[in-house]
């Protein structure tokens, strides 16, 4: 690893789970267009649907989602009225045949939903819009609030996949972040969710949490491992205390430097590899047999908001506040806040705020960002017969970066652009320099690494 990759572990970059990224939509994208670009999807290419469920019972300190905190159940159910209603509306300006190929619960905490809501919520869904029969069924856990009950309700609603929240199993790190959860609930859930239905189990793991060390980090790494999940993801804790108050909560004299948190990362990265783990992106690992997995293997891996994804469909249909949906025409992100959207979903109104319409640029700028994140390189052939004169100029781009010598990162390899070994962790701050709106304002952003 050279000095000047280590040196730009630092920097502050976007994830690149979107382009153009959300800080750059403007209100001029609003409800009406989104109507609009909703009636026009075609019938034949089947969609994603996220839903967001914006509340957790317990706020976890080191959290960057769009979620609050709440000891009450009534503002869940006055939000669940609301998301019915914002559901029965975008169904209503799809084609009827438009099917959805793969279905996500997020948050906040999906789980904390009671069962009956939850089931409520999801049979609302059914009834809207034409699930395929093999469709994915995503929902992210929160082992603290799960129950028998609970578990009994994802079987109910066809529950495919789990993603189960870990962070960290050392007590202390556990108490700076607010996250207390012990390794045996874990695994209980672990085991429960694979009984109720869950084909495919997925751990996110983080590193560069206060009090972290190598050490205690690799007894993380172990115990994750232990229960043997299908999928790992591993992120790097994001500290953006200037976007999320609470964060304010975290010493930041706890927090490894740049160089810390590539050690980190390394450390980890080599555990979960050495434990037969296919790295699926910089940040991913799945099993060789998992859909994930062979996606990557064939060329076919995607990046979206949830990270990582095998999901082929061009359209993915966010609901609830804050949510953003990928349309063939450009970005749509609904209003964040709570209150906002339900008054205007009461009214059978669309709840988006702002967005972005894609240039020719803006795809093939996209598609060069999306195949460096998945494949750590890309064709310049492909990206001129895709985006003719916007994949030339790219091209042209991507040929400077190469030729900035022995701390380059990206290479020019039989032809086509390849990012070297030593410098796939950093492929965010590589993405960046495709980035044609990084510059435009004062944005700040998390930690390459």
């Amino acid at each position: 690893m050279t000095k000047d990759i280590i040196a730009r572990a630092g920097e502050q970059v976007p994830r690149y789970t979107s382009y153009p990224t959300a800080p750059h939509f403007h209100a001029g994208i609003d409800a009406s267009t989104a109507a609009e670009w909703i009636r026009t999807l075609p019938a034949a290419e089947p969609v994603s649907l996220y839903v967001h469920i914006p509340y957790c019972d317990r706020l976890c300190w080191f959290c960057a989602c769009n979620t609050k905190q709440t000891l009450r159940y009534g503002p869940v159910q006055t939000y669940l009225r609301a998301l019915h209603q914002e559901i029965a509306t975008v169904a209503n300006l799809l084609q009827p045949d438009v099917s959805v190929k793969a279905l996500h619960f997020g948050g906040g905490s999906p789980t904390m939903l009671r069962p009956d809501d939850l089931v409520a919520l999801a049979e609302r869904l059914r009834a809207a819009f034409c699930l395929k029969p093999d469709a994915e069924i995503s929902v992210e856990i929160d082992p603290n609030d799960m129950d028998d009950a609970r578990f009994e309700a994802l079987a109910a609603i066809g529950m495919s996949r789990a993603s189960i929240g870990v962070q960290d199993f050392d007590p202390r790190v556990q108490k700076a972040i607010n996250r207390e959860q012990s390794f045996a609930l874990t695994s209980a859930v672990v085991d429960k969710a694979r009984q109720h239905g869950a084909r495919s189990v997925n751990l996110d793991l983080l590193y560069g949490l206060p009090h972290q060390t190598l050490e205690s980090l690799t007894e993380t790494i172990g115990q994750a491992l232990s229960l043997g999940p299908d999928r790992v993801a591993l992120f790097g804790y994001a500290h953006v205390p200037w976007f999320k108050k609470h964060q304010t909560m975290i010493d930041e004299a706890a927090l490894p430097d740049g160089a810390g948190r590539l050690a980190q990362f390394q450390k980890a990265r080599a555990l979960i590899e050495a434990a037969g783990y296919q790295a699926i992106g910089f940040d991913h690992f799945a099993l060789p047999g998992d859909p994930l997995a062979v996606a990557a293997r064939e060329g076919r891996l995607h990046r979206n908001f949830q990270g990582y994804t095998e999901d082929d469909c061009a359209t993915l249909i966010g609901l609830g506040p804050s949510s953003i949906s990928r349309l063939p025409q450009g970005y749509l992100q609904n209003t964040p806040a709570t209150a906002q959207y339900e008054r205007l979903v009461a009214g059978g109104k669309l709840a988006t705020c702002r967005g972005i319409a894609f240039s020719q640029d803006d795809r093939a700028r996209s598609w060069v960002i999306e195949r460096l994140m998945c494949d750590f390189g890309f064709s310049p052939r492909r990206a001129e017969e895709l985006f003719g004169a916007q994949g030339r100029e790219i091209v042209v781009e991507a040929g400077q970066i190469a030729g900035e010598g022995a701390d380059a990162m990206l290479e020019r390899r039989d032809g086509d652009f390849v990012v070297p070994p030593e410098a796939r962790p950093l492929v965010r701050t590589l993405a960046a320099r495709f980035d044609r709106y990084l510059d435009v304002g004062a944005k700040r952003h998390s930690a390459a690494i």
